[in-house]
């Protein structure tokens, strides 16, 4: 017990969130910008982590660090401490006059784009004392983030039936793909289409790692045709200005298409393929032991069932 208290005592907690801030960010100067401290304290607090612990934690070079075994094994267990800690300091909250704190979400572009602005208001508005921290990302990372304890909660589409276990779902919105075309297109006047019919075509369409691309590439394995996807970009914005100039076709959610219709003259077909329909779901590693501003957040998107 004796040597478990020293082990307590040489360990500090500020030395840890920077610890997991340079991880995350893969670099002391940038982890130092954004805790607001000079890179040189950083740099400091992490070489007395490291003998503290009696073992290098991070392998750094002129691009920035990396994780040694060891500190691999240090973030794991620094991520869980500190999310530990805000779940305390979330349940003492309850106690205190109103509600303070903030939430650390993750989200793909398809609940940033269609829906989270006005539920996010709507959250802000009642709730002015919480702080949101909101960062895009695609959905595999989204539910990464969540599994890890980088975010509190998260917005992706369904995972799969098969996907790793080690965290809890409900469901949030759905939407459904729709097969985008400049004015005047020859698929522009069709009801709907087939995705097969849309491999004739040049698309357009978000990075590699979004669920649509994914959906797409999976589709045209399926039935055995290259995806002629030319141009890859990283915002529906972008990818409906790309098609308005008859770069290609895209698929885009219905509603995201209904708020993109000033970016260019534009028409949208029904994709006539069950995998059109989605779903998004909002995640966490545990609703119930969530802080109070987090589980209140989580109520206001996806009340529990």
């Amino acid at each position: 017990m004796k040597l478990e208290r020293n082990f307590a005592r040489r360990i500090d907690l500020t030395s840890l969130q920077l610890f997991v801030a340079v991880c995350e960010l893969g670099s002391i100067g940038r982890a130092a910008q954004q805790e607001y401290i000079a890179a040189s304290a950083v740099s400091k607090r992490l070489s007395d982590l490291e003998a503290a612990l009696d073992t290098p934690l991070l392998y750094r070079h002129s691009r920035g660090v990396t994780l040694t075994p060891a500190g691999e094994s240090l973030l794991h267990h620094a991520r869980n401490v500190l999310l530990g800690l805000e779940r305390m300091q979330g349940e003492l909250s309850e106690y205190a006059e109103g509600v303070r704190g903030h939430v650390r979400m993750h989200a793909n572009i398809s609940a940033i784009v269609q829906f989270l602005p006005e539920d996010l208001g709507a959250f802000a508005r009642a709730h002015g004392q919480i702080k949101i921290d909101l960062h895009e990302r695609l959905s595999p990372e989204v539910l990464q983030a969540v599994r890890d304890g980088a975010a509190d909660l998260g917005l992706c589409q369904k995972p799969p039936a098969d996907a790793p276990a080690g965290m809890q779902s409900r469901p949030y919105r759905s939407d459904r793909l729709l097969l985008v075309v400049p004015h005047g297109h020859a698929l522009a006047g069709r009801a709907s289409v087939r995705f097969d019919e849309v491999l004739d075509c040049d698309i357009v369409g978000l990075h590699a790692g979004s669920s649509i691309s994914l959906a797409m590439r999976t589709a045209a394995a399926q039935v055995g045709r290259p995806l002629r996807q030319r141009i890859q970009v990283t915002g529906l914005d972008a990818m409906c200005r790309m098609i308005d100039n008859g770069l290609g076709v895209g698929l885009l959610p219905d509603r995201a298409f209904a708020l993109m219709q000033g970016v260019g003259r534009l028409a949208a077909v029904a994709l006539d393929e069950p995998w059109a329909q989605r779903e998004l779901v909002l995640v966490a590693r545990d609703f119930a032991a969530l802080p109070v501003p987090a589980r209140l957040l989580a109520e206001h998107l996806a009340p529990a069932p």
